[in-house]
């Protein structure tokens, strides 16, 4: 078990940005729709990367991931079981159970169990599949799917989901006739998704919206090489790592309009930014400002960077408040932070920070993946030193972030549990 030491920093400079992995993961999904052998570059060589090629290997692909360069062929693929052993380690699994019953008319896919932010049931993927003539039967906590052809319905999800979305988006693509799905997640790596499948030659209406309409067809794709497109989440998150120290800081490799949201909460914090052509500079103010948030579905703000600006709020000037409204479990790194001395007060789905105040390093765990990265951002600016422990959920979803971090001036070491 590794621990990160950090310790109280000066940070300056550029950070490239890596291939998002919430993209890269449904398009090695994908890929299970493919007759051909793939090339998908910018694949970011992360964990959850790593954990969805094992399970593609497992089913009977074969692939080179080398350089950032992926090239994955499934035209071999022989077992369409995805066990409990790799979807207990990551629950972007289930992506596999919607172009896996298309290609074969049979699959079987674990349950993915439980998740540390929170509960993220695979009810609303069950009920649009079974809508499509499936067949669907829970055995042995294994998601058995049976059904020779998927048929063309329309789905309308209750509540919004993006591996829902996503599932049903792929399994669309060899069912008979028409699929239109309602109340679509509208996410940019949905987005990706869609246009590789347009590029494919699939017909697909109302790209980036919240109504998508997918003629079918009975031949498999032929998939032209890509790029994972950047990391919003990742870029964010270093935005915010310049926020917190109050410093100069670039990011490059970006796509602006992905995080057009993230960056519109720094300038209401009293940020300003410099923008060039594929790059943003967040640059350093004299006060910063508290800010009111409440995380929504896109193009709303992103769960998954509530964490990163609590940690920047306890360096605004008054009082600021986070309301969560998407998973129940997501302020598990409140108590984190409070260790390193914030003042951040939980009422039910809003949390409270009470700015202006010193954090001292401390011991701290790590509870996910982003929390992780909320508590590397207090540890910049906290005196003396922090220790994170839990640190393997960092890399599930941050490219080579130790050298990242370094490079822009960071302290830390990376060591042994003591």
């Amino acid at each position: 078990m590794k621990l990160l030491k950090i310790e109280n920093s000066s940070i300056s400079g550029e950070v490239p940005i890596s291939g998002a992995k919430n993209s890269a993961l449904p398009l090695i999904s994908l890929t299970i729709l493919a007759k051909n052998r793939v090339t998908i570059s910018n694949m970011p060589n992360v964990a959850d990367i790593n954990t969805m090629l094992k399970l593609l290997k497992l089913l009977g692909s074969e692939f080179e991931f080398e350089n950032n360069i992926l090239n994955i062929d499934t035209s071999k693929i022989s077992s369409t079981t995805a066990t409990y052993d790799i979807v207990k380690t990551m629950r972007a699994s289930i992506l596999v159970l919607g172009p896996l019953l298309a290609r074969f008319g049979e699959c079987r896919v674990s349950l993915p169990g439980g998740c540390a932010i929170g509960l993220r049931p695979v009810d609303l993927h069950l009920k649009a599949l079974q809508k499509m003539g499936a067949k669907i039967t829970i055995e042995n906590g294994y998601i058995h799917a049976v059904c020779n052809k998927l048929q063309g319905t329309e789905i309308i999800f209750d509540k919004i989901t993006v591996t829902g979305t996503e599932n049903i988006i792929m399994a669309s693509v060899l069912a008979k006739g028409e699929t239109k799905i309602l109340n679509a997640a509208k996410e940019p790596e949905i987005v990706q998704l869609c246009n590789t499948l347009k590029n494919s030659g699939v017909k697909i209406e109302g790209i980036g919206t919240s109504s998508l309409t997918i003629e079918g067809r009975d031949d498999l794709l032929e998939i032209e090489p890509l790029s994972v497109i950047p990391d919003r989440i990742e870029a964010g998150t270093y935005l915010c790592a310049g926020a917190i120290a109050n410093s100069k800081l670039t990011i490059k490799n970006i796509i602006l309009s992905d995080i057009e949201n993230i960056v519109s909460k720094l300038k209401d914090m009293n940020f300003d930014f410099k923008i060039e052509p594929n790059k943003i500079t967040i640059l350093p103010t004299d006060t910063i400002k508290p800010i009111n948030i409440v995380t929504s579905e896109h193009p709303g703000f992103p769960t998954d960077m509530q964490a990163q600006f609590m940690a920047v709020a306890t360096q605004a000037d008054g009082v600021s408040t986070i309301e969560e409204r998407l998973f129940e479990n997501r302020f598990m790194h409140v108590a984190e932070l409070q260790r390193m001395g914030a003042d951040i007060r939980i009422s039910g789905k809003v949390a409270t920070i009470y700015g202006k105040n010193r954090l001292i390093g401390a011991d701290v765990m790590a509870t996910d993946l982003r929390a992780s990265s909320a508590l590397v951002l207090a540890g910049i600016i906290a005196k003396g030193e922090t220790k994170i422990h839990r640190i393997y959920h960092l890399f599930r979803g941050y490219e080579n972030l130790i050298k990242k971090l370094e490079k822009i001036g960071v302290k830390l070491t990376l060591c042994d549990e003591e």
